[in-house]
């Protein structure tokens, strides 16, 4: 990157402060029957991520801007619902504990393919997997469970968070500290087709 500074970077929708204040009190509901020692996720930092760059250039945010633009302005605004409690990637080995997205989650993956296909042409891999729109509650430390996690999914079904329009897209930046990552918008790009 010729000695150019770069950022570690990714394109993501953030949720309204009301549903992540919802997702606080899911939370705080959850650690009391969790059967996993978890590294819960301060709410304030959750987002939907649809792409992560790495470590870029601010030449390369420039060129991943353009992608966002184009695709963003022939979208229109998303309704999503925050529901569902889930566990990637099983519940053998779990490792991950979500709340998982409906609503209009087909234009949302048209979107996601769209971005990726551009993306790609800059020169970023596509991702091994197709998107599965969720928000991650906490990271398991360990496998080991003091309960049963199919129990304590049924239990959690109810974690219902609250229904949001997502309007745009944001470039985030990650800055990496001893208490957690600290997030800045460097970019915003308004979903602003008219819905038909």
């Amino acid at each position: 990157m010729n000695g150019e500074k770069s950022v570690r970077a990714f394109l993501a929708i953030e949720p309204p402060a009301e549903i992540l204040k919802e997702i606080g009190k899911i939370q705080s509901r959850l650690k009391e029957a969790c059967p996993f020692d978890v590294r819960w996720v301060k709410p304030e930092a959750m987002h939907l991520t649809l792409k992560f760059f790495g470590n870029v250039s601010k030449e390369e945010i420039i060129g991943i801007s353009r992608v966002v633009e184009k695709h963003t302005a022939a979208f229109a605004p998303l309704q999503l619902e925050v529901k569902k409690l889930g566990l990637f990637p099983s519940l053998r080995r779990p490792k991950v504990l979500w709340l998982g997205l409906t609503g209009d989650i087909t234009p949302l993956l048209v979107l996601h393919n769209k971005l990726e296909q551009g993306f790609e042409e800059c020169g970023y891999a596509k991702e091994g997997r197709s998107l599965q729109p969720h928000l991650t509650l906490g990271r398991i430390k360990t496998p080991k469970c003091s309960g049963s996690p199919e129990q304590f999914l049924r239990d959690g079904g109810g974690c219902k968070a609250g229904s949001f329009l997502a309007d745009g897209l944001g470039i985030i930046k990650s800055d990496l500290t001893p208490r957690g990552a600290v997030y800045t918008r460097l970019a915003w790009f308004p979903l602003s087709a008219k819905k038909i």
